[in-house]
Parts: C-alpha cells; structure tokens; sequence
C-alpha cells in the first residue's frame, strides 16, 4: 500500500477537520443557523484580506472571482494594463479580450517578473488606463510579483490595481487595505485548504467607485447586487453551502495558528524545498522572488519533466505538478500550501531523489534531506 499524498500547486489537501464539518448534515441557506455561520465567516475574511471591505463568496472557481474583477469595474473599450508573465496572466488577457477591453501587454519571459516602473512608464504613456491586472503569485512558474510596488505606482492614479491572489492568499501576506490594492480575487482550493467551488472577490472604495460607472454585463457575478444581500447577511443565490461550512473551520485553524504564523510556516516550506531541490543540483526555475505556494524546478538536460511527475505518481502515489506552455517538458512544481508541514515536503524531496534515481540521474542521497532539515532545524 501507498499513501496518498497530495502536493500539486492546487487543489491542495482538506484538513480532517474540515471534511468533517462539511460531511454533517447540510444546513438551508435561509435557516438561522446559516446566519451565523456567514456572520463569523465574513468576519474571519475581513481578517485573512486585512480589508475592512466585505469579502464576496460567489459560488465560482477562480476564473470567476477574475472574470467578476473586469466586468464590475470596466466597460467596453477601456484600456488596461496586464502584467503578463505566465499562464495565469493569459486568463486576464482571455478575459479582456472577450469583453472588448484594449490591453496593453507588459511581457517578461515565464520566471521572470516586470518592474513597476516599466508599469509606471506604461500609465505615462497610456493616460487613460483605467486597470492594472496582476498575479500576486504566479503559480505556473512559482514567482511572486511585488504588489506593493505595483500599488504604489497605481496608488494616487484613476487606475485601479486588480489583483489574481488564488494562490497567494493564505500563503504571503497581502494587506489589501495597507497597500491601497483595490481589488482582491481568490478561491477556495489553495491556501484555504477547502475543495474548489468557492470565488472571493474583495473591493475597495475606489474599485467599488469604478463599478457604478462601469457598463460591462453582469448578471449571476452582479458583485453589486451581491454586496446588497451581503450587507444584509443573506446570500442572493444558493451558496457553496457545504464549502462554506468548511470554511468557518478553516478560518478557526487561521485564527489559532495566527496569520503571521501562517506566512512564516509557508515562507520555511519554501524554502526548504528550494534548498533540498538545489542540494540534488537541480536548478530553480524562478529568476526574481519566489513564491512560497510552490517550488518550481528545471529538470537536467535530457530529462522530460513530465517523466518526474509521472515517476512520482506511479511509484509513490503523490501527485506534483509539471509546467504549463513554453515550459512543459522543462519544470516541474511541487505545491507546499494550506494544509502542508514540515514532513510533507521532506517525503517530497526523498521522493524526488529517488525518482531522479530511477530516471538514471546521478543522485547523493539524503543531500537533499539534510538541505531541509537545516531550514526546519532553525529557531524563529
């Protein structure tokens, strides 16, 4: 028998915990007792985005928390900035292109990232750029982008900063109110540790500004008309009842473990993991900050990366992930995010020596291991 276990960049593993509450009974969505769930729960997101602003819970994945983003906020025609440096910024691209929105593509090779000057000088010479899209972490190359610079830059301007944090949110810290981002998308199955199903959208007073002169259709993601049931502690359509249970128990591990505490434990696995992966000599795929959702690795010459996922699986039963576009074949990514500790990723990395093994590379065993245990071995 082996164990299953579960370290793509997403959907990440369930907590116990979590599925049990989500396996008792369901509850009706206009019942009392939903009430009080949606009440704590909406305070705990408050908490987990550092926004005053309510966080809205459509039932959606990811890529419609993104596409809610651009249609509450612009209208046809508008002109937007999209920072575009892996496959994830090719939504936000889509995205606009399906509703007539005039893009200005600032491109940087996949592991790279761009400058907020090159944004700086691209509102300069786009006056009437009324949106930046972003990743906050890019988990197709396992790069994080620095937002804060990028708010500043917005920060002041008639833009709006629009911010894709599906695999960021609960792993690096984000303060949406602090550093003036003024949209906030994410979802259930990363860092929240929740299967997927649940979209959140976050707006502040400026992107809610921009939404009543926005045009764009709207109807089941009206993020307006969500806000009014919200306010109001009401869902307006049936919620991800189930989901939702989940998440008041998800919040509850947040709370207890602390927030800060939750960035530190990520900010170690990542580093652990990168230190193990460039014990073996393998090289790291990020060229500018990493991501601590995930570890991107380049495999050796003449290796498939996708060989490396299919080792792990067939003879380990853990699932990774390889790369997306240009880098198929090149990198593989393992995910180390929500319901992830310090012994996860070293089954990973025992994993990956001996899969490397078996793909006949060269491989110093336990070089890999003892990388990591010197990163877990520190004191806080």
């Amino acid at each position: 028998m082996k164990k299953y276990q579960l370290m793509a960049p997403g959907p990440t593993p369930v907590p116990s915990e979590v599925l049990l509450a989500m396996a008792r009974p369901i509850i009706h969505h206009r019942a009392a007792e939903y009430d009080v769930l949606f009440r704590e729960v909406r305070e705990g997101l408050k908490r987990l985005v550092q926004t005053r602003e309510d966080v809205l819970t459509p039932a959606c994945t990811g890529t419609g928390a993104m596409e809610a983003a651009v249609t509450n906020t612009l209208s046809a025609g508008d002109q937007v900035i999209v920072v575009n440096a892996g496959a994830f910024a090719q939504r936000w691209l889509a995205i606009c292109k399906a509703y007539g929105l005039r893009a200005v593509e600032l491109e940087a090779p996949h592991g790279e990232t761009i400058a907020p000057e090159r944004i700086a000088l691209a509102m300069r010479e786009n006056p009437g750029v009324k949106a930046v899209l972003v990743q906050h972490s890019e988990s197709s190359t396992g790069v994080l982008h620095d937002v804060r610079a990028y708010a500043e830059v917005t920060r002041g301007s008639e833009a709006i900063l629009i911010v894709d944090a599906v695999s960021s949110l609960g792993i690096a810290d984000l303060p949406m109110d602090a550093w003036e981002i003024d949209v906030v998308v994410s979802a259930s199955q990363k860092g929240l540790m929740l299967p997927p199903g649940l979209g959140l959208v976050a707006l502040s007073e400026k992107a809610w500004a921009a939404a009543k002169r926005a045009t764009l259709p709207r109807y089941y993601l009206d993020l307006g008309e969500e806000q009014k049931y919200t306010q109001r502690n009401e869902a307006r359509f049936t919620p991800a009842v189930s989901i939702m249970v989940g998440l008041r128990e998800v919040l509850r591990m947040i709370d207890a473990e602390g927030l800060v505490e939750v960035f530190r434990r990520h900010d170690r696995l990542s580093r652990a993991a990168r230190a193990g992966a460039e014990a073996l000599g393998l090289t790291l795929f990020p060229k500018t900050t990493p991501s601590p959702a995930l570890t991107a690795v380049q495999v050796p010459p003449g290796v498939d990366a996708d060989r490396v996922v299919e080792r792990f699986a067939a003879s380990h039963n853990i699932t990774i992930d390889g790369g997306r576009g240009p880098t198929k074949g090149k990198i593989f990514r393992i995910g180390h995010m929500g319901y992830v500790a310090d012994f996860d990723v070293i089954s990973a990395l025992a994993a990956l020596e001996q899969v490397l093994y078996e793909l006949g590379q060269p491989v110093d065993f336990g070089a890999g291991l003892r990388a990591a245990q010197k990163i877990f071995a520190e004191r806080p």
